[in-house]
Parts: structure tokens; C-alpha cells; sequence
């Protein structure tokens, strides 16, 4: 199976499954004297955790993580890091009553088309589990970002959308999303997702949620038109992400709707920069940074795993129907916060890596850059 791998010089590879011993991921092409510890990733990855809410699946995964390989004495080698986190929660006699169905929605039925076998405990491969190796890989990104641009870069997300309801942007409060379980922006909206996704639970049913992710601090010149674009990877970065069906970058979609003098991010100069009136672009021309905040949103579609029964066909090739138990999350969008934003992470480190390599610079190499 190939396709388990992302990036070009800051490069991970995930592996293992979702009921397998362990997961985890080895990242290559991290620079040498980067501090890197356990501590590091821990918090990330308890972001993530499952079963820390009635919102998401209770399954009881610590999450534990271990630095097998690449970091000595504190910090990086510049050999590969390798990462694992053990399994310790895994009940698969959940998925017995599916071994010979095909879950609607899920990969069940393509993985054994083309494979021939496929792991039905809980997806195997293609359970959401993986991402927990990301958040890793992506706890990694977040050093060598500091480590080449030394506190300049903040990179954090939020959930801006849970089934048909969206938040008010004119509540947006960064300092509130860790003091509710969604990593909402919006405190009232918050409290109306709670009441919601109660009723969808109990219902045994799911929705889908959108997931907004912000780098602020970027340097003027990331990217590599016209294949290497940053936002062309940024998008293909969270295509990758478990039921993501849908990508946008800055207007996104509603950049249709806009006038060209709507949709035209003016500049000015500021004294030996250019500041920019607006960012419908999301920070991005040409597939290259602007200096301005990257803005990307991603549409998750609703958990596939639900209890109303649905129609379906067996390995054998039977009409029947399929009703999914064990412990599935009501909006897996929930969780998939800390994975857009590791996601994020590992293309921004990427592209500064590339940079480097090519330019060696993070100044701008504008010619008002060196005006007095």
C-alpha cells in the first residue's frame, strides 16, 4: 500500500491501525540542534484524545506517546523521528456483526475492492486513529517553525460550523475555545451546539462541522508557483484528513459572489512593507505567502458510523442492511480541529524548509525591502 507518506523535505510517514498493538509516524528531514522532548507532543495529542466529552467517541486511548529514534540529549539529530503511540483501548468484537458487511460512507467496500482484504476492526488503516500520528508529526512541525522563525508564527484553529449552524464572527474570541468542548470561538454559539448535538447523539445519528485554521506571522514569499503552490499543498494537506470533502482558502467558494473591487485586496505602503486593506486571498498570491494571515476552512462530512440502519451490500454480494454499534463521535469535526492545525504545521515547516534551501533567506526580496 503506497500513499502513507506527506511532504517533501520535512517528510512523515504514518503507519499501524486502529485496533493493530500501536500507531505511529516517522518524520524525516528535521534540522539538526531542534529541542524536541516528549512534552512537546504530549499536550497536542491530549488535544485530540478521544473520550473526553459525551461529543466524541468514549473510547479511553491515553495516548501515551514515545520518541523512539532521532532525538538525543534533548534535541533533534537530524536523523529520522520516529514516534509511537501504543493502543490500549481497542474492542474489536464491536466490528464483528460488520466482518461481512460494507459500512455506507466508509472506505470498507473500496479497500477490499482494490486490496482484496481489509481490516474491519474499526477501519483499520482508514480509521481516524491515524490522525493521532499527524498531531504528532505535526507537534514536530510546530518546533522546527520556532526554531526558524523564533516566536513568530501562531498557528491555532477553531470549529465554525456544526451541521446547518455557524457561528457569528462577530463573537470571535480566540481566549474562549479551550473553555468549551469545541473549540468554538463563539461562547453563545457553544452553549446552542451543546443543546444540538444531544439531540443528534441520542438520536444515534451525526453531522457534519467546518473547521477554520489560521498561521499568523508567516514570512512574505512561501510557496512554489506553479506545482509547489502553498495553498495547492495546504489544501491537498487537510484532503487528507479522515471525511474531509471540501477545502477552501480565504473567501474560498464565496469569492464567486464577490466584484472584482470586492474581491481586490488593496495595498498601501507601511513604511518599508506593504499592508494590505483586506485578505480574501487568505494570504496567499500566485501559491505564494503574502505576510498575511493563511486562512484555511475544511468541510467534514458527517460520522458514517450511525445506528439508524442503512442499506448495504455484503462480501458476498447480498442486498442487506447495516446498523454500526460501538463507540463512534456524534461530529467527528470535533476532533479533527488539532489535526487541520498539525496538518497546517507540516506544510508551513515544508515550505520553509524549501525556501530556505532555495532562497536562504526569510527576508522579503522586494525592491522597497531595502529602501531607507
Amino acid at each position: 500500500m503506497a500513499g502513507n507518506s506527506f511532504g517533501q523535505i520535512f517528510r512523515f510517514t504514518t503507519w499501524g491501525e486502529s485496533h493493530g498493538p500501536a500507531i505511529g509516524v516517522v518524520v524525516d528531514g528535521v534540522p539538526p540542534r531542534v529541542p524536541f522532548a516528549e512534552a512537546d507532543i504530549q499536550g497536542w495529542l491530549d488535544k485530540r484524545r478521544p473520550g473526553q466529552s459525551r461529543f466524541t467517541t468514549q473510547r479511553k486511548e491515553p495516548d501515551a506517546v514515545k520518541i523512539m529514534s532521532g532525538v538525543f540529549e534533548g534535541q533533534t539529530t537530524g536523523a529520522p523521528v520516529s514516534m509511537m503511540i501504543e493502543n490500549v483501548d481497542a474492542r474489536s468484537k464491536d466490528y464483528s456483526e460488520i466482518a461481512q458487511k460494507y459500512r455506507p460512507g466508509h472506505a470498507d467496500y473500496t479497500y477490499d475492492a482494490k486490496y482484496g482484504i481489509r481490516d474491519y476492526r474499526g477501519g483499520g488503516r482508514s480509521s481516524a486513529r491515524e490522525t493521532a500520528s499527524r498531531v504528532a508529526a505535526g507537534a514536530l512541525a510546530r518546533k522546527v517553525i520556532e526554531h526558524l522563525i523564533p516566536g513568530g508564527v501562531t498557528l491555532r484553529g477553531a470549529l465554525v460550523q456544526v451541521g446547518t449552524m455557524a457561528i457569528d464572527r462577530a463573537n470571535w474570541d480566540w481566549d474562549v475555545i479551550g473553555d468549551n468542548p469545541f473549540w468554538c470561538p463563539d461562547s453563545k454559539m457553544a452553549g446552542q451546539w451543546e443543546e444540538y448535538l444531544d439531540e443528534i447523539r441520542n438520536a444515534g445519528s451525526s453531522v457534519g462541522a467546518v473547521i477554520e485554521v489560521v498561521a499568523e506571522g508567516l514570512p512574505v514569499g512561501l510557496g512554489e508557483p506553479i506545482y509547489g503552490k502553498i495553498d495547492s499543498d495546504l489544501a491537498a494537506a487537510m484532503l487528507t484528513i479522515n471525511a474531509v470533502k471540501g477545502v477552501e482558502i480565504g473567501a474560498g467558494m464565496g469569492a464567486a459572489a464577490l466584484t472584482g473591487e470586492e474581491n481586490a485586496d488593496e495595498m498601501r505602503m507601511d513604511g518599508n512593507g506593504v499592508a494590505f486593506g483586506s485578505n480574501h486571498a487568505g494570504g496567499v498570491l500566485g501559491g505564494i505567502t503574502t505576510g498575511q494571515n493563511l486562512v484555511v476552512r475544511f468541510a467534514v462530512k458527517p460520522t458514517s458510523s450511525i445506528l439508524t440502519p442503512r442499506d448495504t451490500v455484503s462480501r458476498d454480494g447480498d442486498d442487506t442492511d447495516i446498523s454500526t454499534k460501538g463507540r463512534h463521535d456524534p461530529c467527528v469535526g470535533i476532533r479533527a480541529v488539532p489535526v487541520g492545525e498539525a496538518m497546517m504545521a507540516c506544510v508551513i515547516a515544508d515550505h520553509l524548509l524549501r525556501h530556505r534551501a532555495q532562497i536562504g533567506t526569510f527576508e522579503s526580496q522586494a525592491p522597497h525591502a531595502n529602501k531607507d
